[in-house]
């Protein structure tokens, strides 16, 4: 009984701070984070959502897509990602209308201090700011969605909220590999109003990384998706009632 109620805690407290879905910390962080969006009455609405670039292979082949499917998104951008090179990309997003955050590359961004934290992405944001001429969102993903109290407090500081993703809407396909079907599939069987869906359009440690699968997958989303009513939203501003 004893072992059963400390391994019980043990795994409580691990999940609190790296489950994939909301747990502890977020069901006492008020509205500090953010799993799944409201829903908009009357409207089918699904948020799009890629992290770890820009890739610059990748994401300008992405942002054509988009254009031309007439849909916005939200991009999470890693710092380190973000340079002389890949700064017009990004321009491009900001100006295209997408919805542009900040992303971490490194799980134990959760393990500093607040002060730290919030340091690290106003730094992030500054930059941003300095290579594109637009700041970003008051949104951050962290990394795997690992989280601590000292991050949250840390957001709170800079008054930005942390964003996840929704259950089975993402293009972790277990330990197969990640092909434009199998992902599509996934997030397709899965997506229901609200819900906030996240691909990888680069790698954490390589900005560079193949992402064809992520554009194929990301058309085959928009096309099915569609064809059953739904529509696409960013995650700043707030969703309104008019299509995005």
């Amino acid at each position: 009984m004893l072992i059963g109620l400390i391994v019980g805690l043990v795994t409580a407290v691990v999940l609190s701070h790296t489950a994939p879905f909301p747990f502890i910390l977020d069901a006492v962080s008020g509205d500090r984070t953010v799993w799944r969006m409201p829903d908009v009455p009357g409207r089918q609405r699904v948020y799009l959502t890629f992290d770890d670039g820009p890739n610059p292979a990748y994401t300008p082949i992405l942002l054509n897509l988009l254009r031309d499917k007439g849909v916005h998104a939200s991009f999470f951008v890693i710092d380190s990602h973000l340079t002389r090179e890949t700064a017009p990309i990004l321009t491009r997003a900001f100006v295209d209308g997408h919805c542009i955050g900040l992303h971490s590359a490194d799980r134990w961004l959760m393990s500093r201090s607040s002060v730290e934290v919030s340091r690290t992405l106003k730094e992030a944001a500054d930059r941003m700011e300095s290579l594109t001429g637009f700041r970003p969102a008051p949104l951050f993903r962290p990394h795997a969605g690992w989280r601590s109290a000292s991050m949250l407090s840390g957001l709170a500081r800079l008054n930005l909220r942390l964003v996840g993703w929704s259950w089975k809407t993402w293009d972790w396909v277990g330990f197969r590999q990640r092909t434009a079907a199998r992902v599509s599939s996934q997030i397709i069987s899965n997506a229901r109003p609200g819900k906030i869906i996240v691909i990888h359009d680069s790698h954490h440690r390589d900005p560079r990384a193949d992402r064809q699968y992520a554009v194929d997958a990301t058309a085959r989303i928009i096309d099915e998706l569609r064809s059953r009513g739904y529509e696409f939203g960013v995650l700043w501003p707030a969703p309104q009632d008019s299509d995005d």
